[in-house]
């Protein structure tokens, strides 16, 4: 698969404005890589929320079975909730996945209008799915839409993605969690390629790249 249109360039700008970020991308080979279906990869990130990427994959394994491997809304919605519930999924899991294929069904959401979004429109529009917040829209943006200056660390006064947050306090040796005012000075350093500097952030704390694949 090919990296995002923006990716070389990106790494190349990364690399003379930061010191670490150009270790980085010295060190960690590859790029961000997608998967074009909103639907599935949604579905996912709901599957995964607050349990360990090992408990999520197991769910979403017996979640697939289910399906029979068809992982779409036309399937998800002949599904009752007991079914759900059955693969592993929580009530309000089970409920926010049953939503959204109704949700995409009846066409009153419709994925292929966040194309035209900003980023901060996009997350608003994203939040009114149920068991969507903050976190899991700029997930899709960044991981479905490759939106190339996706900064997950904090948003107003949510704390976001935890193993970002980490990764910037061993790579920049700060304190846990490091200060909302120093990730700030990453993001207008990194942007507009802040999505780059995830990625590799990540990678120094996932090798093998497991957690940032839907």
């Amino acid at each position: 698969m090919k990296p995002p249109s923006y990716w070389h360039k990106g790494k190349k700008y990364l690399a003379r404005k930061d010191k670490v970020m150009a270790k980085l991308i010295r060190t960690y080979k590859g790029h961000l890589t997608t998967r074009s279906n909103f639907f599935y990869s949604l579905t996912r990130s709901i599957v995964n929320q607050q349990v360990s990427v090992k408990s999520g994959d197991a769910i979403f394994s017996r979640f697939e079975k289910k399906c029979e491997g068809k992982i779409n809304p036309k399937v998800i919605s002949k599904l009752s909730l007991a079914s759900l519930k059955s693969c592993g999924l929580s009530r309000n899991k089970a409920i926010g996945i049953k939503s959204l294929a109704v949700k995409i069904l009846d066409k009153s959401f419709d994925p292929k209008l966040i194309k035209t979004m900003s980023d901060d429109n996009a997350i608003n529009y994203l939040i009114t799915l149920r068991q969507v917040g903050i976190w899991t829209s700029m997930m899709m943006l960044l991981m479905v839409y490759n939106r190339p200056n996706i900064w997950p660390t904090y948003y107003k006064k949510n704390t976001l993605d935890i193993g970002l947050l980490r990764a910037i306090s061993i790579n920049y040796k700060k304190k846990y969690l490091p200060p909302k005012s120093f990730t700030i000075k990453l993001q207008k350093k990194f942007s507009p390629y802040c999505t780059i500097a995830c990625w590799f952030l990540w990678r120094s704390i996932d090798p093998e790249n497991s957690a940032i694949q839907y």
